[in-house]
């Protein structure tokens, strides 16, 4: 259910916006979509999970205030995280 250390380093390399970048907001929304992939997957499966269904919660309102953080500093950097991460606006 948890990313691993493999996947986690792959992510980050293909979201960086320099050499040693492991916290732009283009990595963290990247980490937490996945996150949330994998855990959607397992309350479909466990759907009395609920501490989980509130730790989801938590991640998709931590990745809105991400989004929207992204989107009002650069809109240009904002659209092409949406599109690399087939988000919906």
């Amino acid at each position: 259910m948890s990313l691993t250390l493999d996947d986690k380093t792959k992510i980050i390399q293909s979201y960086k916006t320099h050499e040693k970048d492991t916290g732009s907001p283009e990595v963290q929304i990247a980490l937490l979509t996945e996150k949330i992939g994998r855990l959607t997957k397992h309350l479909n499966e466990h759907n009395h999970d609920f501490h989980s269904r509130r730790g989801l919660l938590g991640m998709v309102g931590r990745r809105r205030r991400l989004l929207r953080y992204l989107m009002k500093k650069d809109p240009t950097r904002y659209k092409t995280t949406l599109e690399r991460l087939d988000l919906k606006q």
